[in-house]
């Protein structure tokens, strides 16, 4: 007779679900069994080859995800988020008195440009990091219907993860390039194949999907 106590029922309150993130995605069928895990049908790339060599992302990252979002939707959320966290901005920069320039006679002061540059970076940063690394999805994507994932496993991404990708995106538009580079990381998005990336998800190893 053994001691050890029998296994938990199946509807078991106390049961650990068998992954703590939904969106992960699950793992496809050997090659040769219809590729049924696919969304693009077949077993193979749907791409005719990993262009990465399949080294981090092995032969078909994207087997069992959702379709990749499309680049205008994304552009559209990236404004919806910039223009909700630019009011905050705005309104911190102007009690703080830390204003892009002030008036003072004939000339303008640029000197607390700085002062309004950090906060812009701090809670453009912090914004992107916490809802991508919670979710997968700022503001402006739950509105649209996109998620972040990461390449590798579809899973939402990490803290770490999150933070890259929002630091290649936001600091050179704090301090120096402002919506050039913002058009240029996010715009890459375009004309990138297969994935669609910007330069933040090549530097995270995210890919963008749809959710509808």
């Amino acid at each position: 007779m053994t001691t050890e106590p029998p296994p938990p029922p199946d509807d078991d309150p106390y049961r650990k679900p068998p992954d703590g993130d939904p969106f992960k995605k699950q793992q496809p069928p050997p090659s040769g069994q219809g590729g049924a895990g696919s969304p693009y049908g077949g077993g193979g790339d749907p791409y005719g080859g990993d262009p990465y060599g399949g080294g981090p992302y092995g032969t078909d990252p994207l087997a069992g995800m959702p379709p990749l979002a499309d680049s205008g939707r994304r552009v559209l959320a990236r404004i919806i988020d910039m223009i909700l966290v630019l009011i905050v901005v705005w309104l911190l920069s102007w009690g703080f008195g830390v204003n892009e320039y002030d008036v003072d006679a004939d000339r303008f002061q640029y000197g607390k440009s700085f002062g309004q540059s950090m906060i812009a970076l701090v809670l453009y940063v912090a914004y992107d990091t916490f809802m991508t690394s919670r979710s997968g999805q700022t503001l402006g994507k739950k509105w649209l219907h996109l998620r972040v994932a990461n390449l590798g496993n579809g899973a939402t991404p990490s803290v770490q993860t999150a933070l890259v990708r929002a630091l290649v995106l936001w600091v050179p538009f704090a301090f120096c390039c402002a919506c050039v580079w913002t058009a240029i990381s996010g715009g890459w998005s375009f004309f990138d194949k297969p994935y669609k990336q910007g330069l933040h998800d090549k530097a995270a190893k995210t890919v963008v999907v749809s959710t509808d």
